[in-house]
């Protein structure tokens, strides 16, 4: 929008002062107008590119990030099933050992 923009207040100048100049002068406005126009397309282009690259970073470091959070969650959860393993295996050791003490004063 804004190279076109330019590019349509280039033409309408140019157009304006042709009126009034040489042929030189015309051509040499001409070129001094496409030249703008032209690194008014390569700053819009740079700009593009740097906000495509920033995103891209962005969405990798998205990426790493939730990666490790699953990763983490993963370790986390591993570590809380071995845990309730031992605790059950402890309260299981515990409930033999007072059944057969139980057993022992019944007999």
């Amino acid at each position: 929008m804004r190279t076109s923009a330019a590019l349509a207040v280039a033409l309408g100048l140019a157009a304006l002062t042709a009126c009034k100049q040489n042929p030189q002068s015309n051509a040499a406005d001409n070129i001094e107008a496409n030249a703008e126009n032209v690194a008014d397309n390569i700053t819009a282009n740079a700009d593009n590119e740097a906000e495509n690259i920033q995103a891209q970073a962005a969405n990798e470091a998205a990426a790493v990030k939730n990666e490790a959070e699953n990763k983490a969650e993963a370790v986390k959860s591993a570590a809380e099933n071995k845990a309730d393993a031992l605790k059950n295996a402890a309260n299981n050791s515990s409930d033999n050992s007072t059944s057969n003490t139980t057993d022992k004063k019944k007999h």
